[in-house]
């Protein structure tokens, strides 16, 4: 992997439920692992396990009874219960994690699971997408058009999607197409490897869609903190009004007071044309065509 290409991060299906969501998001081990083939033992007892015990309650049911086989069953029952509390509870937890990755290993990417420029797209859409989630014009709700905390991370996942499948048909592609073509059939291939670069340029858009409505959202909340400093200048006007009565005539104060009010009053117009222009980012986002896996 080229050190300088962004590594993204994991990406989970939004609509996993929370309590899956948290395993997996602390279990990046367990996600390697299953992605590398791991499968987690079965729960319960191991089948050897099972036949010995039945061997031996079948030879105590001979050699005692019914009742002497029923009472070591259940000293065997016990015994078995008090093992499993006793247990090592971090080899308990690992086989957990590995259990629930192996379950829903359809249901995260990560970054082993792309090419370098996938990841590279993947990345510059998770960039874009904090920008937005982390803005304060989101979290004191300006951005109403768009519910950015249900819209974006379903995008992501849309979105990464595309690319696995994307990674895995070049990679399969690469495979199976030779790489020292005669020139007289190199071009039967040719439509395989437009198909690839089409669907390469289409998702590169969706990137560049996301990575306009950060920017846009960036400038609403460089404009949203001026104007927010701004109302505190305003609170204060009458002070910058006293200082320049106590130093000028009137007539010639008054022209830069009046000053005052109206740059506070263009400031106020750019931080709604900079809202409306973030909306409006958003809006195109949520018009393209929705990204369905391929």
């Amino acid at each position: 992997m080229d050190s300088r290409t962004p590594i993204p991060k994991l990406v989970l299906d939004p609509a996993l439920p929370a309590g899956v969501a948290r395993i997996l998001r602390t279990s990046p081990g367990a996600l390697r692992a299953v992605r590398a083939g791991a499968v987690p033992a079965p729960a319960g007892p191991s089948p050897a396990v099972v036949v010995t015990v039945t061997l031996f309650l079948l030879a105590a049911l001979k050699l005692t009874g019914p009742w002497g086989m029923f009472t070591l069953g259940a000293v065997v029952t016990g015994l078995g219960g008090a093992h499993a509390l006793a247990g090592d509870p971090k080899r308990r937890d690992a086989r957990r994690r590995l259990r629930v990755a192996a379950e829903h290993a359809g249901r995260f990417i990560l970054p082993e699971d792309l090419d370098e420029g996938c990841r590279e797209l993947l990345a510059r859409a998770q960039a874009s997408v904090e920008d937005v989630l982390e803005s304060e014009v989101h979290a004191t709700g300006l951005l109403d058009s768009i519910d950015n905390v249900v819209t974006l991370p379903a995008e992501i996942w849309r979105l990464g999607e595309r690319l696995a499948d994307l990674t895995r048909t070049r990679a399969e592609h690469e495979r199976i197409v030779p790489r020292d073509l005669p020139d007289d059939v190199a071009g039967v291939f040719t439509p395989y490897g437009d198909a690839l670069d089409r669907v390469l340029r289409s998702l590169t858009a969706r990137v560049a869609t996301l990575e306009e409505y950060g920017r846009e959202v960036r400038r609403a909340d460089a404009v949203y903190r001026a104007h927010r400093q701004l109302e505190v200048l305003r609170e204060r006007t009458p002070d910058y009004e006293r200082l320049l009565a106590g130093t000028a005539e009137d007539r010639l104060a008054a022209p830069h007071i009046d000053g005052l009010s109206g740059q506070a009053r263009d400031v106020e117009r750019v931080f709604h044309r900079s809202l409306d222009e973030a909306r409006r980012a958003g809006g195109h986002l949520l018009s393209r065509t929705p990204l369905t896996p391929a």
